[in-house]
């Protein structure tokens, strides 16, 4: 069973940057995909950046230019910088992992707050 544990999330003023940190239980380079996602209060679970393995990182088009995805094989770790943050950046955000189309995993969520 995959674990992944996220961390970094807080409360952050407008402007200001956090990083996050997804741990993977598995070696990042055996899924085919990882992730991040984000809910806020009464909306969906939306998609935030992907990372294919052997692909092009992808981004909601809300976050382009201002988050950026990223892996870290030796420590089978995915991080999620993101600056500029706004007010509306806030949610629960999660990893996520996927080996083929019928396997994956989530994290339990970090809560990311943008408030002054």
């Amino acid at each position: 069973q995959v674990q992944l544990v996220e961390s970094g999330g807080g409360l952050v003023q407008p402007g200001g940057s956090l990083r996050l940190s997804c741990a993977a239980s598995a070696s990042i380079s055996s899924f085919n995909r990882m992730g991040w996602y984000r809910q806020a209060p009464g909306k969906q679970r939306e998609l935030v950046a992907a990372m294919p393995r052997g692909g092009s990182t992808n981004y909601a088009d809300s976050v382009k230019g201002r988050f950026t995805i990223s892996g870290d094989n030796a420590k089978n770790t995915v991080y999620l910088q993101m600056n500029s943050l706004k007010p509306e950046d806030t949610a629960v955000y999660y990893c996520h992992a996927a080996r083929g189309l019928l396997f994956d995993w989530w994290g339990q969520g970090t809560q990311v707050t943008v408030s002054s």
